[in-house]
């Protein structure tokens, strides 16, 4: 079978579509998914890290908290993203039933992150924040109200624009 421009062409056209139609259909979900997620401000402004240390969210600057899990494939992907954005803005993750605070830390010490984490052994937070699947991702603005909110993958650029948006 040979290849000729045409059938590259086709082909490379395919692709296209099927990764356009992949995208809205992700994002159609997430914005489905997302509609049952709390809308509250962040009414917490301490929390317990699995370093045994407080972190007091910073007043005047938007914040991100991402629920994540270990066991989360798509969470896995999204790691290096929240990674990155940690260097550069105000970062909390928050674990979700995945192991104690020693397992945490040996999995972000293997992974080579060094983002802030909640352990949120029983779920209680991803109860009080109605979370209903992983990753989800909250951006609160300057002021601590809700500014984005999304459930499943987010690109760094995503992610940066929103927490920009948030910070004006």
């Amino acid at each position: 079978m040979k290849l000729t421009k045409e059938k590259i062409k086709h082909y490379i056209k395919e692709i296209f579509y099927f990764i356009l139609v992949m995208t809205i259909v992700a994002n159609v979900m997430s914005i489905y998914r997302s509609q049952s997620l709390s809308s509250e401000p962040l009414n917490i402004h301490t929390f317990k890290l699995i370093n045994n240390t407080n972190y007091t969210v910073e007043q005047n600057r938007p914040v991100l908290i991402h629920f994540w899990a270990t066991w989360c494939p798509t969470c896995k992907m999204e790691a290096a993203n929240i990674e990155f954005l940690s260097k550069y803005y105000q970062v909390i993750t928050i674990a979700v039933k995945s192991g104690s605070d020693y397992d945490l830390k040996r999995y972000l010490d293997e992974h080579a992150y060094s983002f802030l984490v909640v352990n949120d052994k029983d779920g209680a937070l991803s109860r009080k924040f109605q979370i209903a699947g992983y990753p989800t991702t909250f951006i609160y603005d300057k002021n601590n109200k809700l500014a984005f909110k999304e459930v499943g993958y987010s690109s760094t650029l995503g992610l940066w624009l929103r927490l920009l948006w948030a910070g004006k």
